[in-house]
């Protein structure tokens, strides 16, 4: 099986999700507003907010990290890539005639950002084997990295989740794995948040 069978199934996951709940936390498969956003609270922490600044949204979906900087008073533009084209649509529909907030399921189509983001997208690996997903990771992360002049942050569900909590269908991602990782391959400049009182860790890669 490709990494392209792989994505498939996951990006039709979600699509039903989005036909089942529309523009909520569900229709990208949150639990509560509370957590998608606490998650949210954390990736910001790569960004310099004190002037407009660029960032891409790596899966998107329908723009809700969007949603939650405007609230914070951002000024920004905001880049939602998603590789399934309803959870585009549905972007372009919620945010309709505004320059700074676009939407793309072409990664080719994607300007230099000053910062790459990405929330939950990682987490839903639904029958893929760890080895082959941890791949198709890093090379997200890389499509990431070749994107921002700035940083990026991302989060994932973590490997020191409780045993008798863990399902099948999701990664839970080696954070010394990736924190190793991104400090030899992106930036010497690099974090590791688990501290948060969820199930997972976010990673922040500063370029400067």
């Amino acid at each position: 099986m490709t990494n392209a069978d792989d994505l498939s199934k996951v990006k039709n996951y979600f699509i039903e999700k989005l036909e089942a709940h529309g523009t909520t936390h569900r229709g990208v498969d949150y639990n509560s507003v509370e957590s998608q956003e606490a998650r949210f609270f954390q990736l910001t922490k790569v960004i310099d907010a004190s002037r407009k600044y660029s960032v891409l949204d790596f899966g998107s979906g329908y723009g809700g990290m969007y949603d939650y900087l405007l609230r914070l008073g951002h000024q920004l533009h905001y880049v939602g890539y998603d590789i399934a084209e309803p959870m585009v649509v549905k972007g372009r529909e919620t945010h309709p005639n505004n320059p700074d907030c676009w939407f793309t399921s072409e990664i080719t189509e994607v300007p230099l950002v000053d910062y790459a983001v990405v929330s939950g997208t990682f987490n839903m690996k639904l029958d893929t084997d760890n080895e082959a997903w941890t791949k198709i990771v890093v090379d997200s992360l890389h499509k990431m990295d070749d994107h921002a002049t700035q940083g990026m942050a991302f989060n994932m569900l973590t490997k020191y989740s409780d045993a008798d909590r863990m399902r099948p269908d999701l990664y839970y991602g080696d954070p010394l794995f990736f924190f190793d990782y991104c400090k030899r391959n992106f930036a010497k400049n690099v974090a590791l948040l688990h501290d948060y009182r969820l199930y997972d860790f976010t990673i922040i890669v500063r370029k400067d």
